[in-house]
């Protein structure tokens, strides 16, 4: 019998988390169903994260406004760790921590879904950034792992995926983040039919 590869070795792992993902099935349907419901009445979804978790809100939104499986009219949605010139600006002028809140206090209105990414379920600017939202009528998501301490109050939909390891709990988010965009757009051009 041959050994195990580490590549090997690092699928399964990645492939039990995807599995026991199912522990946040009916989290991530309640917010399925909370974007479905914010794009209906014309709201927008607005995400962020920082470095792995900047790339995901970004692939996130890309998948919203083009499109994901199926062929449909664009859809609201912004990255806010896209625009490096606020981002900067901002903190420069007010504190990295800061990046996200402003542009969520420019941008944010009442109804629109606001996703947070952070898989230590610490980043500061992370939280702030959802804070604000809750606080400007927002509905609030936080993507994160077993590393978040807990989940704050101002979160209505807190998604932990059940692991500690950072490269793996991005791959989850990824998976979870692509089966909203699937459920999103089927239930969006359902509706139209």
């Amino acid at each position: 019998m041959s050994a195990v590869t580490e590549f090997q070795r690092r699928l399964e792992q990645t492939i039990d988390t995807l599995r026991r993902c199912g522990e946040c099935e009916a989290v991530v349907e309640r917010l399925a169903a909370a974007i479905t419901a914010c794009l209906k009445a014309g709201n927008k979804v607005v995400c962020f994260g920082n470095g792995g978790s900047a790339a995901e809100a970004l692939h996130f939104a890309a998948e919203l406004t083009g499109r994901f499986q199926k062929e449909r009219k664009g859809l609201a949605a912004i990255a806010l760790n896209a625009d490096v010139a606020a981002i900067t600006a901002i903190g420069n002028d007010y504190g990295f921590e800061r990046v996200f809140e402003r542009q969520v206090e420019a941008l944010v209105k009442a109804g629109d879904v606001v996703i947070g990414l952070s898989t230590s379920g610490t980043s500061p600017n992370v939280l702030r950034g959802l804070e604000k939202a809750k606080g400007q009528g927002a509905v609030t998501a936080l993507l994160t792992s077993l590393r978040c301490p807990q989940s704050p109050t101002f979160v209505d939909f807190c998604i932990a995926v059940p692991t500690h390891d950072t490269a793996i709990a991005q791959e989850a988010h990824l998976v979870i983040l692509h089966w909203l965009c699937g459920r999103i757009e089927s239930e969006l051009t359902t509706a139209k039919s």
